[in-house]
């Protein structure tokens, strides 16, 4: 990663509701740097979404945004689609919370997973198949079989799971952001994606934002983590050490619904 890693200052978004803009995101500022993880936890609502949207070019037209996002020194925020589309995939990956409409129903994965490879890397088709095949092996999917042909359709939640993070993985990004990726899985199936997550970053030295409203997940993956309420950033720091001594009434709020989260264990990362 270019020196500098990710960093947001001051970011805020909002969007139109019956004539007027109303904030969603207000004023969010902290920084990933390089193999860093760094947990975004906070309920449904809080704005969570929106930051990781903002840092991938993809708010929706409408939304105001302010404040900076930069990439190893340079501003993103407010850039031309063309600036983002080099950007993203190929420096920020990002892993959607439902896979099954993050995937394109009507294309077999394996070229969804080698699209971004020859759109960035300028991989030959035969160079791009190949590099798939051995991307959906190293996430996961079961050996002896070649997946690139399956559709979506003909997977299970936890495969196309491992099939999006495939894809985010593809051209090699610096940064993976994952939204919610264990949401709609069992508990058995999150356990697999979120030690997956964890091998990945050790061994790829990715930086990892886990977004999240889970504090026993993001307790798992990230060293440090930013509690989100109404938009804000009201705690941040250590995860162990935010967990051990909440210093703002929504963390603890948040800890006293997670059951698994009592006191700081040990990351897998």
């Amino acid at each position: 990663m270019s020196a500098g890693g990710l960093r947001v200052e001051r970011l805020s978004v909002a969007l139109p509701m019956d004539g007027r803009p109303v904030p969603v995101v207000r004023e969010v500022s902290f920084a990933l740097g390089p193999g860093e993880t760094l947990g975004i936890v906070g309920e449904s609502g809080s704005g969570k979404t929106m930051v990781a949207l903002a840092l991938t070019g993809l708010l929706p037209d409408e939304a105001l945004a302010s404040g900076a996002v930069s990439l190893g020194g340079r501003q993103l925020l407010g850039a031309p689609e063309r600036i983002w589309r080099k950007i993203r995939g190929r420096r920020i990956g990002i892993v959607f919370q439902e896979p099954m409409t993050a995937l394109n129903p009507t294309m077999p994965v394996g070229a969804q997973v080698a699209e971004a490879m020859r759109l960035h890397l300028g991989l030959s088709a035969s160079e791009a198949g190949a590099r798939s095949r051995a991307l959906l092996r190293r996430v996961g999917m079961p050996r002896g079989e070649d997946w690139t042909a399956r559709y979506p359709h003909q997977l299970s939640g936890g495969q196309r799971q491992r099939v999006a993070i495939a894809i985010a993985l593809s051209a090699g990004p610096e940064i993976l952001i994952a939204d919610e990726p264990t949401t709609a899985l069992d508990v058995t199936l999150q356990a697999q994606v979120l030690d997956l997550l964890a091998d990945l970053v050790r061994e790829e030295g990715l930086s990892l934002l886990l977004v999240s409203h889970d504090l026993a997940v993001v307790a798992e993956l990230c060293r440090r983590v930013a509690v989100l309420y109404a938009g804000q950033v009201v705690e941040l720091g250590d995860t162990a050490e935010v967990l051990a001594r909440p210093m703002h009434p929504y963390t603890a709020g948040l800890l006293a619904c997670s059951p698994d989260v009592s006191a700081p264990r040990a990351l897998r990362l």
